[in-house]
């Protein structure tokens, strides 16, 4: 469908313009790839839920996080980025939250009050969230699980349509083995460590 336009153009208006229209099907596809990704295996791992580029990777930010302590890993998605998101870590879903809000730049440090979905997991009596956060771009967050349902680690998810970020947060007696500005892959790159007893 993302090609009709450049048909249509071909047959009514000068090549330069089909030619250039030809780029929408090629960007939607581009958006929508959902590559192969090769999931740790090792216990206690939580791993990115988006691709993208960290920017907040420690404690978690005042009035951002949900009740309680925490810590949080963001990550940053361009609309070039792969938009499937992956589960960061594998348990069962206990809660899943949509909250409307503001379609505000999601690189932006109070985004948290965009529109998103959070997702609650309980890993072996640890309690990890995962938020879709959409952005400027990004108007619609889909969550393709449902609470009770048990997840692996690395699982798709659902995505986020046009540029937006992810929010992860972990018990602060976990570690975060990510820093900011770091490039990471969803369902590959371990972004934080559970404590002992949870994998």
């Amino acid at each position: 469908m993302a090609g009709v336009p450049a048909a249509l153009a071909a047959l009514w208006t000068p090549p330069g313009l089909a030619l250039g229209l030809l780029g929408l099907p090629a960007a939607i596809a581009l958006f929508f790839r959902d590559p192969d990704r090769v999931v740790p295996t090792a216990p206690q791992l939580v791993v990115a839920p988006a691709d993208g580029r960290v920017i907040h990777a420690g404690a978690a930010r005042a009035g951002e996080a949900p009740p309680g302590d925490w810590r949080q890993v963001t990550i940053f998605l361009s609309v070039l980025d792969v938009h499937i998101n992956r589960s960061p870590v594998g348990g069962v879903v206990t809660r899943i939250d949509y909250v409307p809000g503001s379609f505000l730049p999601a690189y932006r440090h109070d985004a948290f009050r965009n529109e998103h979905s959070e997702i609650w997991f309980d890993v072996n009596g640890a309690t990890v969230v995962a938020r879709q956060v959409v952005g400027v771009l990004a108007r619609r967050v889909v969550c393709r699980l449902a609470v009770g349902q048990a997840v692996e680690r690395g699982a798709r998810i659902g995505l986020m349509k046009f540029g937006s970020r992810m929010d992860v947060f972990v018990p602060v007696t976990a570690s975060v083995e990510v820093a900011a500005g770091a490039r990471v892959r969803a369902g590959e790159t371990i972004v934080a460590r559970l404590p002992g007893g949870a994998a």
